[in-house]
């Protein structure tokens, strides 16, 4: 099972605008996403509740996890979005 590990750049962490950004993108890939807080604690990517309960902030950790056929290109679309501050005007 293919894994990356992250560091959010979201100045609000995976809070509000940055977690609804990721969960639709990651109901948009073809394959279902696990995110990892660095305390373990896992969500499921496409459920904006198990997300934001994560309470995964600015500067944090996370692992994306997924499998299945298109699951590497699938943590590669989803590990660049939280590379970026989604907090801003743009989403970036």
């Amino acid at each position: 099972m293919p894994e990356r590990t992250v560091i959010v750049k979201s100045r609000s962490g995976l809070h509000a605008r940055p977690a609804a950004l990721f969960v639709k993108a990651a109901t948009g890939q073809p394959v279902p996403v696990k995110l990892r807080a660095k305390d373990g604690r896992v969500a499921d990517g496409r459920s904006i509740l198990t997300v934001l309960a994560l309470r995964v902030r600015c500067g944090d950790p996370v692992t994306l996890s997924a499998e299945g056929e298109g699951a590497e290109a699938a943590i590669d679309a989803l590990a660049a979005l939280l590379e970026q501050d989604l907090d801003g005007p743009d989403g970036e």
